[in-house]
């Protein structure tokens, strides 16, 4: 390769890569209520608006708050042969901790409770003072990165999937009723996919950058 063509070559800090296909793109500035999507797959790939940051922090604020109702609440109560008996989420954790189950206590905790809670502060550490507009506060690229990285390991959404498909089993069998927690846990899914659905990761990532250099 001649000088000329090297040359020629954009710069690799131009280039943005679809998180869907990975075709690059040379990095362009988008303007609030514009979206930049993917030519191949249509991803999107930026979607800036002026109070996303607002509305992601609000929406994590609310999906914490969530999380501590479905925990102590009342998440079922179970009605066989006279007998009732009412379980929190932290009592099903709680019922796994004693044998050769014990370790599903911890996978549990940390899947359902521990890893979405974490990801959910992260985030609004990395987002609120420059919602604020000052500068991100130390570390706030490591702590957006390691909310990107649970993203995949908060499973908040496949326990109440798998808790709907207990009680449509269980429903012959005994007399149900779905407590205060139950709701709340719907309500925490729902906010988190609002969230992530606001959350532009490029934009972020941008503004990261730009606010750490002014």
């Amino acid at each position: 390769m001649n000088v000329d063509s090297a040359a020629q070559l954009p710069d690799l800090d131009a280039l943005i890569a679809c998180p869907s296909c990975d075709a690059l793109y040379l990095e362009r500035d988008i303007a609030p209520g514009e979206t930049a999507t993917c030519a191949r797959c249509h991803a999107t790939l930026e979607a800036p608006r002026n109070t996303a940051m607002t509305r992601i922090i609000m929406l994590a604020l609310a999906a914490i708050i969530l999380m501590g109702a479905a925990i102590f609440f009342p998440f079922l109560e179970l009605e066989v042969a006279g007998r009732f008996h009412r379980a929190s989420l932290l009592d099903t954790v709680r019922a796994f901790s004693s044998g050769l189950t014990a370790p599903l206590t911890i996978a549990m905790a940390a899947l359902v409770v521990i890893l979405p809670l974490t990801r959910f502060g992260a985030i609004i550490y990395t987002l609120a003072p420059m919602a604020f507009g000052h500068h991100p506060w130390p570390h706030a690229d490591s702590a957006f990165r390691m909310a990107e990285a649970l993203r995949s390991w908060a499973m908040a959404e496949v326990f109440i999937v798998g808790v709907a498909v207990a009680l449509v089993k269980v429903a012959g069998l005994a007399h149900l009723g779905i407590g205060p927690a139950f709701w709340a846990f719907v309500g925490l899914v729902i906010v988190t996919v609002l969230k992530d659905n606001f959350m532009s990761r490029l934009t972020i990532w941008k503004t990261l950058d730009a606010r750490r250099k002014s």
